[in-house]
């Protein structure tokens, strides 16, 4: 069974994991989250996750607004904004509001852009 380590923080906070570190399990927070480390499971932020050019997730992530410029493999919720940064690597399924790819990302997989799963009104 997956260990889940919750960090604590309020919302507005950002909590780092800094290049070198690695977790193994999932990571929760109720603020935002930059990870330029590793994980190895499922990210849950009420905010926004910044995953920068270092960073290697494999697992899903659901939150609010999420810039990748590493690399992840998983799953994305992602209820307002996603950005695909020139040095993204990115392979799974996409769910998201609104999706902006930089020229040079890489980008395999599929997305389905919803506002109505969201709760938001307006059309594509």
């Amino acid at each position: 069974m997956k260990k889940q380590n919750t960090i604590s923080s309020e919302p507005g906070q950002t909590n780092l994991l800094k290049k070198g570190t690695t977790i193994n399990g999932d990571l929760k927070s109720e603020g935002d989250a930059r990870i330029d480390g590793n994980v190895n499971g499922n990210i849950d932020v009420k905010g926004k996750v910044v995953i920068g050019s270092t960073g290697k997730i494999i697992g899903d992530i659901n939150c609010a607004f999420c810039d990748i410029e590493g690399n992840v493999k998983g799953k994305l919720l992602i209820k307002n904004t996603l950005t695909l940064k020139a040095t993204a690597n990115y392979t799974g399924e996409i769910t998201t509001n609104k999706l902006i790819i930089e020229p040079g990302a890489i980008f395999n997989g599929s997305c389905k852009m919803d506002p109505k799963s969201y709760g938001q009104s307006g059309s594509i």
